[in-house]
Protein backbone atom coordinates (compact mmCIF):
# COMPACT_ATOMS: atom_id res chain seq x y z
CA UNK A 1 0.00 0.00 0.00
CA UNK A 2 1.04 3.65 0.61
CA UNK A 3 1.60 5.92 3.38
CA UNK A 4 0.16 9.29 3.91
CA UNK A 5 2.11 12.47 3.99
CA UNK A 6 0.90 15.27 6.43
CA UNK A 7 3.86 17.43 4.73
CA UNK A 8 1.81 17.08 1.11
CA UNK A 9 -1.77 17.94 2.27
CA UNK A 10 -2.72 14.57 1.96
CA UNK A 11 -5.97 13.53 3.03
CA UNK A 12 -7.93 10.96 0.47
CA UNK A 13 -11.32 10.66 -0.37
CA UNK A 14 -12.89 7.22 0.04
CA UNK A 15 -16.32 7.92 -0.36
CA UNK A 16 -17.62 6.28 -3.27
CA UNK A 17 -20.71 8.17 -3.31
CA UNK A 18 -18.64 11.36 -3.43
CA UNK A 19 -16.88 10.20 -6.24
CA UNK A 20 -19.57 9.50 -8.20
CA UNK A 21 -21.08 12.94 -7.25
CA UNK A 22 -17.67 14.52 -8.63
CA UNK A 23 -17.62 12.41 -12.15
CA UNK A 24 -21.47 13.41 -12.42
CA UNK A 25 -20.61 16.74 -12.21
CA UNK A 26 -17.52 16.47 -14.78
CA UNK A 27 -19.97 15.19 -17.70
CA UNK A 28 -22.39 18.35 -17.77
CA UNK A 29 -19.79 20.40 -19.69
CA UNK A 30 -18.50 17.56 -22.12
CA UNK A 31 -14.70 17.23 -22.64
CA UNK A 32 -12.09 15.38 -24.75
CA UNK A 33 -8.65 16.22 -22.32
CA UNK A 34 -9.02 15.59 -18.78
CA UNK A 35 -6.24 16.18 -16.11
CA UNK A 36 -6.26 14.92 -12.50
CA UNK A 37 -4.55 16.88 -9.91
CA UNK A 38 -3.19 14.70 -7.09
CA UNK A 39 -4.72 11.63 -7.60
CA UNK A 40 -2.96 9.86 -4.80
CA UNK A 41 -4.41 6.55 -3.84
CA UNK A 42 -6.74 6.56 -7.26
CA UNK A 43 -9.86 6.83 -5.50
CA UNK A 44 -11.37 9.22 -8.03
CA UNK A 45 -9.01 8.57 -10.95
CA UNK A 46 -10.19 4.73 -11.21
CA UNK A 47 -13.58 6.59 -12.48
CA UNK A 48 -12.43 9.40 -14.47
CA UNK A 49 -9.98 6.20 -16.77
CA UNK A 50 -13.50 4.80 -17.21
CA UNK A 51 -14.72 7.46 -19.08
CA UNK A 52 -15.02 6.57 -23.14
CA UNK A 53 -13.53 8.88 -25.47
CA UNK A 54 -11.29 10.69 -22.94
CA UNK A 55 -7.30 11.60 -23.22
CA UNK A 56 -6.42 11.36 -19.54
CA UNK A 57 -3.47 12.68 -17.81
CA UNK A 58 -3.04 12.94 -14.10
CA UNK A 59 -0.16 14.75 -12.00
CA UNK A 60 1.42 13.54 -8.62
CA UNK A 61 4.46 14.89 -7.17
CA UNK A 62 4.35 12.35 -4.55
CA UNK A 63 7.02 9.07 -5.58
CA UNK A 64 5.11 6.82 -3.73
CA UNK A 65 1.73 8.01 -4.84
CA UNK A 66 3.24 7.14 -8.56
CA UNK A 67 4.45 3.42 -7.72
CA UNK A 68 1.31 3.01 -6.66
CA UNK A 69 -0.83 4.45 -9.14
CA UNK A 70 1.02 2.37 -11.91
CA UNK A 71 0.98 -0.88 -10.14
CA UNK A 72 -2.90 -0.80 -9.35
CA UNK A 73 -4.01 0.84 -12.71
CA UNK A 74 -1.48 -0.09 -15.13
CA UNK A 75 -3.25 1.99 -18.17
CA UNK A 76 -1.72 4.78 -16.11
CA UNK A 77 1.76 4.01 -17.23
CA UNK A 78 2.43 7.00 -19.90
CA UNK A 79 -0.36 8.92 -18.66
CA UNK A 80 1.59 10.57 -15.16
CA UNK A 81 3.36 13.41 -15.03
CA UNK A 82 5.60 12.88 -11.85
CA UNK A 83 5.56 16.84 -10.83
CA UNK A 84 4.10 19.43 -8.77
CA UNK A 85 1.11 20.68 -10.09
CA UNK A 86 2.30 24.12 -9.61
CA UNK A 87 5.64 23.36 -11.70
CA UNK A 88 4.08 22.11 -15.08
CA UNK A 89 3.67 23.78 -18.43
CA UNK A 90 -0.37 22.90 -19.78
CA UNK A 91 -0.27 19.35 -20.15
CA UNK A 92 -2.42 18.93 -24.23
CA UNK A 93 -2.78 21.17 -26.19
CA UNK A 94 -5.88 22.78 -26.55
CA UNK A 95 -9.17 22.88 -24.29
CA UNK A 96 -9.32 20.79 -21.72
CA UNK A 97 -10.75 19.73 -18.20
CA UNK A 98 -9.39 19.84 -14.51
CA UNK A 99 -10.69 17.84 -11.76
CA UNK A 100 -9.41 16.82 -8.19
CA UNK A 101 -9.44 16.55 -4.50
CA UNK A 102 -6.72 19.37 -4.23
CA UNK A 103 -4.44 19.18 -1.54
CA UNK A 104 -5.28 22.14 1.12
CA UNK A 105 -2.17 23.39 1.83
CA UNK A 106 -1.84 24.57 -2.27
CA UNK A 107 -5.51 24.76 -3.06
CA UNK A 108 -5.33 28.51 -3.93
CA UNK A 109 -2.20 28.26 -5.81
CA UNK A 110 -3.80 25.67 -7.80
CA UNK A 111 -6.95 27.97 -8.69
CA UNK A 112 -4.14 30.95 -9.43
CA UNK A 113 -2.86 28.71 -11.91
CA UNK A 114 -5.76 27.57 -13.88
CA UNK A 115 -5.99 31.63 -13.92
CA UNK A 116 -2.90 31.43 -16.07
CA UNK A 117 -3.88 29.04 -17.85
CA UNK A 118 -7.87 30.57 -18.59
CA UNK A 119 -7.53 29.98 -22.35
CA UNK A 120 -7.25 26.48 -22.06
CA UNK A 121 -9.05 25.32 -19.23
CA UNK A 122 -13.02 25.38 -19.83
CA UNK A 123 -13.72 23.60 -16.91
CA UNK A 124 -12.99 22.64 -13.29
CA UNK A 125 -14.48 20.46 -10.60
CA UNK A 126 -12.27 20.92 -7.64
CA UNK A 127 -12.65 19.59 -3.70
CA UNK A 128 -11.30 22.26 -1.57
CA UNK A 129 -11.40 23.34 2.08
CA UNK A 130 -14.99 24.40 2.84
CA UNK A 131 -14.17 27.92 3.69
CA UNK A 132 -11.71 27.70 0.55
CA UNK A 133 -14.53 26.75 -1.38
CA UNK A 134 -16.87 29.77 -0.07
CA UNK A 135 -14.18 31.87 -0.53
CA UNK A 136 -14.08 31.24 -4.64
CA UNK A 137 -17.72 31.34 -4.92
CA UNK A 138 -18.60 33.92 -2.55
CA UNK A 139 -20.24 37.47 -3.59
CA UNK A 140 -19.62 41.35 -3.03
CA UNK A 141 -20.70 42.52 0.38
CA UNK A 142 -19.69 38.70 1.76
CA UNK A 143 -17.36 38.84 4.80
CA UNK A 144 -15.27 36.57 2.88
CA UNK A 145 -15.77 38.07 -0.25
CA UNK A 146 -11.78 38.87 -1.38
CA UNK A 147 -8.81 38.96 -3.95
CA UNK A 148 -9.59 34.82 -4.82
CA UNK A 149 -13.09 35.48 -5.33
CA UNK A 150 -12.51 38.43 -7.59
CA UNK A 151 -9.54 37.17 -9.84
CA UNK A 152 -11.54 33.63 -10.47
CA UNK A 153 -15.43 35.06 -10.90
CA UNK A 154 -13.86 37.96 -13.56
CA UNK A 155 -12.56 34.98 -16.08
CA UNK A 156 -15.32 31.91 -14.34
CA UNK A 157 -18.13 31.62 -13.77
CA UNK A 158 -18.58 29.65 -10.27
CA UNK A 159 -20.72 27.08 -8.83
CA UNK A 160 -20.89 25.75 -5.00
CA UNK A 161 -21.89 22.12 -5.79
CA UNK A 162 -22.08 20.35 -2.37
CA UNK A 163 -20.06 19.58 1.07
CA UNK A 164 -18.34 16.71 1.76
CA UNK A 165 -17.94 16.05 5.71
CA UNK A 166 -14.64 14.84 7.06
CA UNK A 167 -15.64 11.35 7.29
CA UNK A 168 -15.65 10.43 3.55
CA UNK A 169 -11.51 11.15 3.54
CA UNK A 170 -8.87 9.02 5.15
CA UNK A 171 -7.58 10.76 7.60
CA UNK A 172 -10.13 13.21 8.48
CA UNK A 173 -9.40 16.70 7.99
CA UNK A 174 -10.42 18.63 10.83
CA UNK A 175 -12.49 20.81 8.54
CA UNK A 176 -15.49 20.40 5.95
CA UNK A 177 -14.74 20.33 2.56
CA UNK A 178 -16.47 21.75 -0.79
CA UNK A 179 -16.92 20.67 -4.06
CA UNK A 180 -17.03 24.14 -7.06
CA UNK A 181 -17.13 24.03 -10.43
CA UNK A 182 -15.88 26.81 -12.58
CA UNK A 183 -16.98 27.16 -16.52
CA UNK A 184 -16.03 30.17 -18.28
CA UNK A 185 -17.94 33.58 -17.76
CA UNK A 186 -21.26 33.45 -20.23
CA UNK A 187 -20.94 37.33 -20.39
CA UNK A 188 -16.91 37.80 -20.60
CA UNK A 189 -15.72 40.88 -18.76
CA UNK A 190 -13.99 43.87 -20.63
CA UNK A 191 -10.61 44.31 -19.02
CA UNK A 192 -8.27 46.67 -20.08
CA UNK A 193 -4.81 44.95 -18.87
CA UNK A 194 -5.02 42.46 -16.70
CA UNK A 195 -1.76 42.71 -15.17
CA UNK A 196 -3.08 45.56 -13.75
CA UNK A 197 -6.36 44.20 -12.89
CA UNK A 198 -4.42 41.64 -11.06
CA UNK A 199 -2.77 44.77 -9.43
CA UNK A 200 -5.74 46.46 -8.72
CA UNK A 201 -7.54 43.98 -7.00
CA UNK A 202 -4.72 42.70 -4.91
CA UNK A 203 -4.04 46.54 -4.09
CA UNK A 204 -7.93 46.99 -2.73
CA UNK A 205 -8.11 43.86 -0.67
CA UNK A 206 -4.70 44.41 0.92
CA UNK A 207 -6.21 47.29 2.90
CA UNK A 208 -9.85 45.99 2.94
CA UNK A 209 -10.83 48.53 6.02
CA UNK A 210 -9.88 51.01 4.02
CA UNK A 211 -11.64 53.11 1.39
CA UNK A 212 -10.56 52.51 -2.37
CA UNK A 213 -9.28 55.67 -2.11
CA UNK A 214 -6.74 55.01 0.25
CA UNK A 215 -5.99 51.49 -0.32
CA UNK A 216 -5.34 52.77 -4.25
CA UNK A 217 -3.82 55.96 -4.15
CA UNK A 218 -0.59 55.31 -6.70
CA UNK A 219 -3.23 53.64 -9.58
CA UNK A 220 -4.73 56.72 -10.15
CA UNK A 221 -4.64 60.18 -10.51
CA UNK A 222 -6.33 62.56 -8.23
CA UNK A 223 -8.55 63.57 -10.66
CA UNK A 224 -9.80 60.32 -11.26
CA UNK A 225 -9.84 59.77 -7.38
CA UNK A 226 -12.52 62.22 -7.05
CA UNK A 227 -14.77 59.90 -8.26
CA UNK A 228 -17.90 58.45 -5.78
CA UNK A 229 -16.77 55.03 -5.95
CA UNK A 230 -13.56 55.83 -4.19
CA UNK A 231 -15.77 55.95 -1.08
CA UNK A 232 -16.59 52.41 -1.12
CA UNK A 233 -14.43 49.77 0.40
CA UNK A 234 -12.92 47.05 -2.04
CA UNK A 235 -15.67 44.05 -0.65
CA UNK A 236 -18.67 46.57 -1.63
CA UNK A 237 -17.54 46.55 -5.27
CA UNK A 238 -18.65 44.25 -7.89
CA UNK A 239 -16.01 42.25 -10.51
CA UNK A 240 -17.85 44.42 -13.12
CA UNK A 241 -16.72 47.42 -10.91
CA UNK A 242 -13.13 46.34 -10.68
CA UNK A 243 -12.96 45.51 -14.41
CA UNK A 244 -14.07 48.97 -15.28
CA UNK A 245 -11.79 50.90 -13.15
CA UNK A 246 -8.99 49.15 -15.47
CA UNK A 247 -9.77 51.46 -17.89
CA UNK A 248 -9.02 54.75 -15.68
CA UNK A 249 -5.72 53.32 -13.99
CA UNK A 250 -2.91 55.57 -14.51
CA UNK A 251 -0.96 54.32 -17.73
CA UNK A 252 -4.00 53.54 -19.47
CA UNK A 253 -5.12 54.67 -22.70
CA UNK A 254 -9.09 55.06 -21.35
CA UNK A 255 -8.42 58.01 -18.71
CA UNK A 256 -10.97 59.78 -19.57
CA UNK A 257 -13.79 57.44 -19.45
Amino acid sequence: MYTLKKSLGQHFLKDENICHKIVVALQEHPFEQLLEVGPGGGALTKYLLQLPNIQFKAVEVDDEKVVFLKKTYPQLADKIIHQSFLDIQPPFDGAFTVVGNFPYNISTQIVFKILEWRDQVNCMVGMFQKEVAQRIAAKEGNKVYGVTSVLTQAYYDVQYLFDVHQNCFNPPPKVMSGVIRLTPRKAPLEIHDHKKFFMLVKAAFNQRRKTLRNAVKPLFTEEVLKDDIFNKRAEQLRIEDFAALTFRMQGSSANAK
